[in-house]
């Protein structure tokens, strides 16, 4: 029986041309050579999660079928076939153009030198390293010795050691030796015997050259050492029974992740073949745990910590800079009180957000402070002011997401303290994850209670705020933090609490709500195209693969409804088919900064509507998550936020057509050449130099709205 064509495109072959698209930016000879080998760490990374996740997941559904308790995709083997061909010819590309960058490296003076290239120097420098430095983090696995195989670390590196001697080739013996690149750097800089040269080893190569003296108790003279990698099921099962602590079941969760099953074995091709064959057969490998020989370097997230010393055309960093309304002020809360304000990260200052926080720590008439967390800096000036305003008498509640995927063990982590400082701390919703990104700050004047706070498309993360693109409304709107309210009452009280959601005014919030109006708004475009008016839908998101809604968008397209997307990641739409009057514009754009915000236009008769969201069009953050999009009721903001969308749209640098084939050209238009991202932080550095001229010339700006007269 002939298979049916396919109305959305897989979302893991989707993803799988994203991580394409970053490994085009490490091709990219416009690119500077540091930024090239982040693009080579981001790709592997990104490489290393998709298996941890998306490939685990096929196959638990091949496995377990509709007892997997997830949302199956069709033909799980078929994709994960697929998968392998495209994992196969994308580590190709890799490789070429991992030595592309090797020449690079070496034409700026950049060496990385291997055992087998020492000077004499280096070879005393390199002896003397591996005694100080290395030697007691070494503890070799002698795995023929083994009845049960070693557990192996998921994104460790290991070597896998052949011993022998030359005089006799049937004795031999094999080994495997951890990495430690916890707990020493991976990259060695070495004496270089020419002034202006950098030669660095890495710190496989320095075990490699000190393995005679690892094994000396052996008296072996003859050694080979590989890199060798397994990726693992990174998912685990929580019990929800009430039997033990919910940390207690994220905690086992984490334990388990760790004894997760293989589902890649990465090893570099050159590797002896009959350890080769012994490690497959000790581990338990079949050619459907996806075997993928490589070159002799994995693990390049690492080299995303090179530094920036050693390269000579680096990257001219653009600074964040203050939002021009909150300039030249004494107190953030006292403009937010009479006036909305959008920070756009990160060309906008992440600072404002963490002093509001600490003026509402040390305001005598702020009452509470509530606010959602998902990944937190790793010393989080955020978490600092809280725990400060508890101390300073303030109620203070944190919601605490412990299953942000990866950051579980830092947020129990986070738990831990400011339990340990008084700050009420929930820990999620049995079976669905928090991820709206709000504050609420409750303050007593002399009028009564007022409230302020934000709705923010980005994690409350003052060091990914440095470099992904996202959205943060701070504001007093009166019926926006009712709702927000709302939020938290549902978030303190699920069994009970949905119908708080329900009696939401402005924010779109999910489960179950958020979808139910975004197919309404689509669907008042599809009535107004038909009557002939003029009906237009901007997306911008992460990711689209919730299959209903784009079965909508198929819809509106085919009624002449003009739709056009910035999709960073995953697309499953296909943008061109016969039916549209329209065919569907999309366009991805990876650059210097994570294009990280969700935000949706609906031209609504004219009368048009602008919301900022933390959720992308995905099963998972419109049903499985509590989720919030805002509405941009000022209509200066809203025209901002269209703005920079419009300049997106022009880029004709690092656009790539989202088209049907998954091709990944760039969008190449004539004229002058756009770069959106530089666009972006020049127009917003314009309009703050135009607001700052006004200030400074006594002009006076628009006044309060009635809502926030009667509150301030």
């Amino acid at each position: 029986m002939p298979k049916l064509p396919r109305k959305t495109i897989p979302r893991d072959i989707s993803w799988l041309a994203f991580n394409a698209r970053v490994l085009q930016e490490a091709a990219d000879p416009n690119v500077p050579l540091k930024e090239k080998l982040k693009f080579l760490g981001i790709f592997s990374n990104n490489l290393d999660e998709f298996f941890r996740v998306r490939v685990a997941a096929l196959k638990r559904m091949i496995k377990f079928g509709t007892q997997s308790n997830m949302h199956l995709e069709e033909s799980p083997q078929q994709i994960l076939d697929e998968i392998q061909l495209l994992v196969l010819q994308q580590q190709s590309e890799f490789n070429r153009i991992w030595h592309l960058v090797l020449q690079q490296m070496r034409q700026q003076k950049i060496f990385l030198i291997t055992e087998n290239q020492l000077n004499r120097e280096q070879k005393k420098f390199v002896a003397d390293f591996f005694e100080d430095q290395v030697r007691r983090n070494v503890i070799p696995l002698m795995i023929e010795n083994i009845p049960e195989f070693p557990y192996l670390r998921d994104k460790s590196i290991y070597l896998g050691v052949v011993m022998s001697r030359k005089n006799s080739s049937y004795e031999r013996k094999y080994a495997l030796i951890e990495v430690p690149t916890r707990a020493v750097d991976r990259f060695v800089i070495i004496p270089s015997p020419r002034s202006g040269e950098h030669h660095i080893i890495l710190l496989e190569d320095v075990i490699r050259f000190n393995l005679p003296r690892i094994f000396s108790f052996f008296e072996y003279d003859d050694f080979s050492a590989h890199i060798i990698k397994v990726t693992k099921d990174a998912e685990y099962d929580i019990d929800y029974d009430e039997t033990s602590s919910y940390t207690d079941k994220i905690e086992k969760g984490i334990r388990n992740r760790r004894k997760g099953k293989p589902v890649r074995f990465i090893y570099d091709k050159e590797i002896d073949p009959a350890l080769l064959e012994y490690l497959i057969r000790r581990m338990g490998l079949t050619n459907r745990d996806h075997l993928i020989p490589g070159g002799r370097i994995h693990n390049f997230r690492h080299f995303m910590d090179l530094p920036d010393s050693l390269f000579r055309d680096r990257t001219k960093s653009r600074k964040p800079f203050i939002h021009p309304d909150l300039t030249g002020t004494a107190r953030i809360t006292d403009v937010i009180l009479k006036k909305d304000i959008l920070l756009n990260f990160p060309y906008h200052s992440f600072d404002p957000l963490i002093d509001m926080l600490r003026e509402a720590a040390i305001d005598p008439d702020v009452r509470s402070i509530k606010i959602t967390a998902y990944r937190l800096a790793q010393f989080s000036k955020i978490i600092n002011a809280l725990i400060n305003a508890v101390r300073n008498g303030k109620e203070v509640e944190v919601m605490l997401e412990l299953r942000a995927r990866f950051d579980e063990e830092n947020n129990l982590q986070w738990k831990q303290l400011l339990e340990d400082e008084g700050v009420r701390v929930i820990l999620g919703i049995p079976k669905m994850k928090v991820h709206a990104k709000v504050c609420l700050i409750t303050k007593k004047t002399v009028k009564g209670l007022i409230q302020y706070g934000f709705v923010s498309t980005g994690n409350l993360n003052e060091t990914s705020a440095q470099f992904y693109g996202d959205h943060c409304l701070l504001t007093s709107d009166r019926s926006i933090m009712m709702d927000v309210s709302r939020l938290f009452k549902y978030i303190e009280n699920p069994r009970t609490g949905l119908k708080y959601l329900r009696l939401c005014k402005k924010l779109l919030p999910s489960p179950f709500f958020m979808r139910r109006e975004i197919q309404n708004l689509i669907q008042q475009e599809i009535r107004n195209a038909k009557a002939g008016k003029k009906a237009e839908i901007i997306l911008k998101m992460n990711s689209i693969s919730d299959e209903a809604l784009i079965a909508k968008l198929y819809e509106a397209a085919s009624r002449g409804v003009i739709i056009r997307m910035v999709i960073r990641g995953i697309f499953c739409a296909f943008t061109e088919k016969k039916k549209f009057v329209r065919q569907i514009q999309a366009v991805s754009i990876v650059d210097e900064y994570l294009e990280h915000a969700r935000v949706l236009i609906f031209h609504n008769g004219g009368r048009e509507k602008v919301y900022i969201s933390s959720a992308d069009f995905m099963i998972r953050n419109l049903d499985h998550r509590v989720e919030a999009a805002v509405p941009l009721t000022d209509p200066l903001i809203a025209r901002e936020v269209k703005d920079i969308m419009e300049i997106q749209f022009q880029d004709n640098v690092k656009a790539r057509i989202l088209d049907n084939k998954l091709s990944n050209q760039y969008l190449r238009t004539k004229g002058r050449r756009v770069r959106a991202q530089w666009e972006i932080y020049n127009y917003l550095l314009r309009k703050a130099g135009s607001v700052l001229q006004q200030k400074s010339s006594g002009s006076t700006s628009k006044p309060k709205s009635k809502t926030r007269r009667k509150q301030a």
